[in-house]
């Protein structure tokens, strides 16, 4: 049957050249401060900006909580906050689920509307 089919010639195959170490370790200290810069260092910044943000309450802070009830802070304990929402609803929270300080009077508007 080898009248059909030529005989392959086998080549000796190229030698493998080991890969370089120190690119290697240059390419995943590379990537390191990748994440570090655009994932890391961001969320820690957001963290503590919201860690000073729930230190600052203070009785009479108009604040949105992140299931977006807005209201006005009545009380201000160690890990809980009353929240008044309307003339005699009040409900308590924890101060971790405050997300944003509204400015002074923005209930005012937000009730007219």
């Amino acid at each position: 049957m080898s009248f059909f089919i030529s005989d392959a010639m086998a080549q000796a195959a190229p030698a493998a050249q080991e890969p370089n170490i120190m690119s290697q370790l240059i390419f995943f200290v590379g990537i390191f401060v990748i994440f570090y810069f655009l994932l890391i260092r961001p969320q820690q910044k957001r963290a503590k900006e919201h860690r000073n943000l729930v230190s600052a309450l203070s009785k009479g802070d108009e604040v949105v909580t992140n299931g977006g009830l807005v209201g006005k802070v009545t009380e201000v304990g160690d890990e809980y906050v009353n929240l008044e929402l309307a003339d005699n609803i009040e409900v308590k929270l924890q101060k971790q689920s405050v997300v944003n300080v509204l400015p002074k009077g923005t209930l005012k508007t937000i009730n007219k509307e």
